[in-house]
């Protein structure tokens, strides 16, 4: 049986362009090291009938709808029917699938968005993977980096999972709902279909199907109002 916060227990890789970068991994987070060579690449090898490059290492699909006073920074790559909105500011190492959504404010950063990927209103995304449909409500954010700037561990169902890293964000399984003004602490894992409520402060995973409403009433979905 999969790790609860392995790539294969948190995401369905048919929903991005990036599966091939993700499926070579045991945990999602090991793909953010080679994430802007895998992102130069694939660009490279993307249909002009279907993609049209709009300034140095950035790819955007025809049919995406890119706001004017929106900064695309390479490498980067915008999927079809995507939604970049206004003041967006995509700092480069982003790989945005298919009918995503990146709104007002949002700030990507060295991030995968898979297919159907949310987030619309006053954003942070850097050194994350947000699975398919996952969403971000109004003013969360990951946050990536420690305070004491030490490397970033995975702590989850008793145990530390040493990624080496010194920035590693936040990995949010596919159609996974975080509530506005949440943080989402450097290395916190949300499983597939998980919720925070709106406010909370996140550390280490929330399993599958449950919803977060405080660190010590971590709860399944099917008894929210217990």
């Amino acid at each position: 049986m999969a790790h609860p916060c392995s790539t294969a227990a948190l995401f369905d890789l048919t929903k991005t362009q990036a599966a091939s970068l993700l499926a070579n991994t045991t945990f999602p987070w090991q793909a953010l090291e080679g994430l802007k060579e895998f992102i130069l690449n694939l660009g490279e090898t993307l249909d002009p009938e279907e993609y049209e490059r709009l300034g140095d290492y950035v790819w955007a699909a025809k049919t995406a709808h890119i706001a004017k006073s929106a900064y695309l920074g390479g490498p980067c790559i915008i999927g079809p029917g995507t939604e970049v909105r206004h003041g967006a500011f995509i700092r480069g190492s982003a790989l945005v699938g298919e009918g995503c959504v990146v709104g007002n404010s949002v700030e990507l950063k060295n991030c995968v968005l898979f297919d159907g990927a949310q987030v619309p209103h006053f954003n942070y995304v850097g050194d994350s993977v947000l699975g398919y449909k996952a969403h971000l409500g109004a003013g969360a954010v990951t946050s990536n980096v420690k305070s004491d700037k030490t490397l970033v561990v995975i702590k989850a169902l008793g145990e530390c999972l040493p990624t080496g890293r010194k920035k590693v964000g936040a990995m949010v399984g596919d159609g996974a709902e975080v509530g506005c003004n949440s943080v989402l602490c450097p290395g916190s894992v949300l499983g597939k279909g998980a919720q925070v409520y709106p406010t909370s402060c996140v550390r280490g995973f929330v399993p599958e199907n449950y919803i977060y409403k405080t660190a010590d009433n971590i709860v399944p979905r099917d008894k929210r109002h217990a």
